[in-house]
């Protein structure tokens, strides 16, 4: 069997490239804030809404996106109740939604809830309103960082000096988490709601060790990302792997020989 001539292997290689792209454009900007395990919170709060829709018999995706955007208004909230202890806001939310999973997976015992494919990756298994879907973010998430690139630079590396500067903290904070919710949210599909910060963190962090400058970083990020998504689901879709496991292995991967790459440079100087 040709894999690559079935629609579905098709699919998600197109959905997968989209999530490849946004995913460490938007991640590097959370590392370097030292926000990275937003991710994991909002995709535990995506997996409620996940459960949510199939109680309902609402397309789940859709309802686990609005959860994760409706979540990122809350963190910002509480990030400015809580202005000296700012991580609370990321470890109430996260407790928040994993409760509330929990409670709407009891709640559909006994009806068809089947969740798997959100929590470990179902990629195979989107369908063209999954990648309309994943198209409308891919557009909104490119629109609003290039729109607001000088500010959100600015607020990464120097909060203070934004904020003196007049920028309106508060709406770029809530942009950049909003953001992140969006690609969250469509992403659990793809890889799956516990391995997706995989894919905001780890590709800026394979960037940083070799980017020259931050645009440089951004660019590279989106190079190690794209890579480690396509070869994964081609070599899942091969051998019959676990397609979003093996997309952060491939990772993973990627990481560990650009440490030793980079160990052997410096050994040389």
């Amino acid at each position: 069997m040709d894999i690559f001539a079935e629609p579905f292997f098709q699919r998600a290689l197109v959905g997968g490239v989209l999530i490849g792209l946004m995913a460490p454009l938007i991640g590097t900007f959370l590392v370097l804030r030292r926000f990275s395990m937003i991710g994991d919170t909002l995709a535990h709060v995506s997996i409620a809404g996940v459960a949510l829709g199939f109680l309902l018999g609402v397309y789940p995706l859709a309802v686990g996106l609005a959860f994760a955007v409706v979540a990122s208004f809350f963190i910002e909230r509480l990030r400015r109740a809580y202005k000296s202890y700012a991580e609370l806001s990321i470890a109430i939310i996260m407790s928040g939604g994993v409760a509330l999973a929990t409670f709407l997976f009891t709640l559909g015992k006994g009806f068809n809830m089947d969740v798997t494919g959100y929590l470990f990756g179902s990629v195979y298994t989107l369908s063209r309103a999954d990648l309309w879907l994943v198209f409308a973010v891919t557009a909104v998430v490119l629109t609003m960082l290039v729109t607001f690139y000088k500010e959100l630079f600015l607020i990464t590396f120097d909060e203070e000096a934004a904020s003196v500067s007049g920028l309106p903290l508060r709406t770029l904070n809530l942009v950049t988490t909003v953001l992140t919710a969006l690609v969250i949210g469509v992403a659990i599909k793809i890889v799956g709601a516990l391995l997706v910060s995989a894919l905001l963190t780890v590709p800026a962090a394979c960037s940083l060790l070799v980017g020259k400058s931050f645009r440089h970083s951004l660019y590279v990020s989106v190079l190690y990302s794209e890579a480690a998504v396509v070869g994964g689901l081609v070599a899942a879709g091969i051998w019959n792997w676990a397609p979003g496991a093996t997309v952060v292995l491939t990772l993973i991967l990627l990481l560990v020989v650009t440490l030793v790459a980079k160990r052997g440079m410096n050994a040389r100087k």
